[in-house]
């Protein structure tokens, strides 16, 4: 009997060997100019980055001063105005560490180049180009925005951080024609017929929608210069600079002076001057396709050109990373997007990744069929390529979940899915996507929602959750580029493994599991003895028979090697 009492006295201190709850794991940290930057665990890889998307207008307010600019004045449509979002305002966040805290390790914004100084009417109510992608000069940065310190400054800081910044690139088409901004030329632009998007010629040799001026991108033939932008850098005291680079961009290239390659001189400016990492390249197919192919290679020469003079702010060897907007792509499709008469293979014209349309609709199905899937597709169809996923997106108006009721499956399905994840500004808070009174896809792009951050208790805990799944992928590359296996139906648990060269991680996650007791399999994947740590909860375990034991009132665990 004393055995037996000895026995049962013991046994709790056994079975709390086996579940310890710890603090989590803090990532080592440098303190500069007192901001604390945290320093990464895992190796950056762009097939498994967590890229965080926004409206620079939308997004946070940085610098008061220069919300009103180019008496941009005239009384807008709901939400298409410009509201105050900057280039200051993004790099205010990244130092306060709110993108590191949400595992963010690039970010995506809209074009700031300069856009059209006057407002227009496309059907959905008068509008200005707060969203970036109506150019006017594609060598200067919206006053709206910022300036080119600001600029210079938000890279440099993301790079401290770890961070890529992706810079979000136009060459399909000029912003509309105003009172106060002339046509471009005949030589540079067509203005008709609209597209049909039937086939390849009425998809890409037309204008998008009536009033948008559609750029040349098929034509060799060596154009002049525009009056008005002549006009325009003239007043502006920077002609000869201008005009002097571009003789010296055409000298090293031997291109033609075409209207493509002008603003490819343009856009690569950008990565020259101040090492941007990547670009998001919109209206992809509306292009002729041999301008991408020269858009990446000038690309990743001013990529090369900027590490060369900078090497002491290289953040790795990664080379110059490219996803395009090829709208309604779908992963299932492989690397061909078909026009109907034509098939284009947009991952040999200059891109790693393309955007997946298709992820909002399969996560209809059960988590391991999607898993399965896109896992199988980028390991074999797609393999060496990838694809960005998305949720909820600025123009696309059937998203995941829009009334936001299903906040923690949309972080589960977008960020544990094989693949890059788009996580859209406001997913992590349930930013309101049906705004009164919009028209069209202004209801998509409300201002961020930081004053429900600050007082709403079940915001706070969506944004929580988005965080630990967030940080989960950003330091293990396994999540989004490592093979899937399912380990066990139910409940559901599955690894992933990465490998490349001599770097190996391996991580599995239970889903969909049980409050209270639950037994996590793991044979086969992770030996007896191997202590984990579940990270959602921060528990450290160790397992036992293939399996370990935790006990709490998660749906969810996250499991990693112990340190």
């Amino acid at each position: 009997m004393k055995k037996l009492l000895i026995a049962l006295a013991m046994f709790p201190l056994l079975f709390s060997c086996k579940q310890e709850k710890k603090e989590p794991v803090k990532e080592t940290a440098v303190v500069q100019d007192s901001i604390i930057i945290p320093q990464r665990k895992a190796p950056f890889v762009w097939d498994a980055a967590n890229i965080y998307f926004l409206l620079t207008d939308r997004f946070n307010n940085g610098d008061t001063t220069n919300d009103l600019k180019f008496e941009r004045t005239d009384s807008t449509a709901v939400l298409r105005g410009f509201m105050g979002g900057d280039i200051a305002g993004i790099t205010n966040k990244i130092k306060e560490g709110y993108f590191s805290d949400l595992g963010i390790n690039a970010i995506w914004f809209t074009p700031v180049v300069e856009n059209i100084h006057g407002s227009v009417d496309e059907g959905t109510g008068i509008t200005y180009g707060y969203h970036g992608y109506w150019a006017k000069d594609w060598t200067a940065l919206d006053a709206n925005f910022g300036t080119r310190d600001e600029l210079e400054n938000l890279v440099k800081t993301a790079h401290q951080f770890g961070i890529r910044i992706l810079m979000d690139v136009v060459l399909n088409h000029t912003g509309p024609t105003t009172e106060k901004d002339p046509l471009w030329p005949e030589e540079w632009v067509r203005t008709d017929p609209v597209c049909e998007f039937s086939n390849y010629e009425n998809t890409t040799s037309c204008v998008l929608v009536e009033g948008l001026p559609d750029i040349l991108t098929e034509s060799s033939e060596a154009v002049e210069l525009p009056d008005h932008l002549l006009a325009k850098w003239k007043k502006e005291g920077r002609i000869s600079q201008e005009l002097d680079e571009l003789q010296l961009f055409f000298e090293r290239t031997g291109y033609p002076r075409a209207p493509r390659f002008y603003i490819i001189k343009w856009l690569t400016d950008y990565i020259n001057d101040f090492g941007i990492d990547g670009y998001r390249v919109d209206t992809v197919k509306h292009a002729d396709e041999q301008s991408w192919t020269e858009l990446y290679k000038e690309a990743s020469y001013a990529f090369s050109t900027w590490k060369k003079k900078n090497p002491d702010e290289v953040l790795d060897d990664n080379p110059f990373f490219m996803t395009g907007e090829v709208y309604g792509y779908n992963i299932s499709s492989g690397r061909n997007y078909d026009f109907g008469d034509k098939q284009v293979d947009y991952y040999n014209h200059g891109f790693h990744s393309l955007i997946n349309f298709e992820l909002k609709t399969d996560a209809q199905n059960s988590y391991d069929q999607v898993f399965q899937k896109y896992s199988k597709l980028l390991h074999g169809k797609l393999k060496d390529k990838s694809v960005l996923n998305y949720m909820t997106s600025h123009d696309d108006g059937e998203p995941f979940d829009k009334e936001r009721t299903k906040p923690y499956i949309t972080a589960n399905y977008l960020l544990l899915t094989p693949g890059a994840s788009q996580v859209y500004y406001g997913d992590e808070t349930s930013r309101n996507l049906t705004i009164e009174g919009t028209e069209g896809d202004a209801t998509l792009r409300s201002f961020m929602n930081w004053d429900d951050l600050e007082n709403s208790e079940e915001t706070k805990n969506i944004l929580a959750h988005w965080q630990k799944l967030g940080a989960f992928r950003d330091n293990h590359p396994a999540i989004g580029a490592g093979r899937h296996k399912r380990l066990a139906k139910k409940p559901y648990v599955f690894s992933r493994t990465y490998i490349d060269g001599e770097y190996k991680d391996k991580v599995a996650v239970g889903l969909d599991l049980p409050k209270g007791k639950k037994s996590l399999w793991v044979k086969g994947f992770f030996g007896n003895g191997t202590k984990l740590y579940d990270t959602y909860s921060g528990t450290e375990v160790t397992v036992e028979n293939g399996k370990i034991i935790l006990e709490n009132d998660n749906n969810i665990a996250l499991l990693e090697l112990a340190e």
